[in-house]
């Protein structure tokens, strides 16, 4: 990856559509509040994301969401994202996702994925995968990630996945309040813990932590930047410059309309290039040699 020729490092974006496998309509209306929702129904392939990143000069980290045990859903492979960053060295930053409910068995798949498939990270989403971050039940797995130094990315705040469904199809957005990361970040204090989007409407206690814990970052996903709140830009330009990140949530927002936005929330010139690539660049350790 060439960190000289690159814009921007866009640490939040979806892989949404399997090339090996059918998607899974296990539960669609799911799939239906989710296009309501968001106003949206195309989902690009893993390749589509990638070529399309690339034509905008930017890097991207990538995922899935693993949600087996909580909505009985099956998961893209984490494999099929780590294989598309191989043949993609110079755009994709592959992150893995594994539901904690597989305890010792989701550690040993973590493992393999570090060291066979050279994932980077990874991500966690409390609400859709039923559980409290500070459960210990996760740490099997959180172990395995700090052993290796990788950062964990957890989604924070209110989730538009299940919104409109009746009884938001169980999801409880009590697990997805930033407050419970304090423990995670007390207890791995070396390990980059992200918190996705502004969150919330637990905004403040994103900030606190981010603010308290040295190892913790912000990352900007899932809004366009003319609705974050007047906080978050706040801390943004001072205290907290180095620990926000630049993020989209794509393909539910692009980054062409992010970056537009971006220019009118104002936001100080001199923090925009740390928001966009050089905070991430030091998170995840990357280098103009490689990954």
């Amino acid at each position: 990856m060439n960190l000289n020729e690159i814009i921007a490092i866009d640490v939040h974006t979806h892989a949404e559509v399997s090339c090996k496998q059918p998607h899974d309509d296990y539960r669609p209306e799911f799939d239906e509040a989710f296009a309501r929702y968001f106003k949206t129904t195309h989902r690009p392939t893993i390749q589509e994301t990638i070529e399309y990143y690339r034509s905008l000069k930017m890097a991207l980290v990538m995922f899935t969401i693993d949600s087996e045990y909580e909505l009985g859903r099956r998961r893209i492979p984490n494999e099929e994202v780590a294989e598309a960053a191989m043949a993609n060295p110079d755009v994709l930053i592959p992150f893995a996702s594994i539901d904690p409910h597989k305890g010792r068995m989701g550690a040993r798949e973590a493992k393999r994925l570090i060291e066979e498939f050279g994932v980077k990270g990874f991500k966690f989403h409390p609400t859709v995968q039923g559980f409290y971050p500070n459960d210990r039940m996760a740490y099997h797995l959180y172990e395995v990630i700090a052993g290796a130094g990788l950062p964990m990315l957890f989604h924070s705040g209110h989730s538009g996945f299940g919104s409109g469904v009746r009884g938001g199809g169980s999801l409880r957005l009590a697990y997805s309040n930033p407050i419970y990361l304090d423990d995670v970040a007390i207890d791995f204090p070396d390990v980059p813990i992200i918190i996705a989007h502004p969150s919330w409407p637990w905004q403040d206690e994103a900030l606190s932590v981010c603010l308290h814990k040295p190892n913790v970052y912000i990352d900007l996903s899932g809004w366009s930047p003319k609705y974050f709140p007047a906080q978050l830009v706040q801390y943004a330009n001072t205290q907290l410059k180095h620990k926000m990140l630049f993020g989209t949530d794509f393909p539910l927002i692009t980054p062409e309309r992010w970056m537009k936005d971006f220019e009118q929330a104002g936001f100080k010139e001199e923090v925009k290039p740390l928001i966009l690539k050089e905070n991430a660049i030091k998170m995840l350790n990357l280098t103009s040699a490689g990954k």
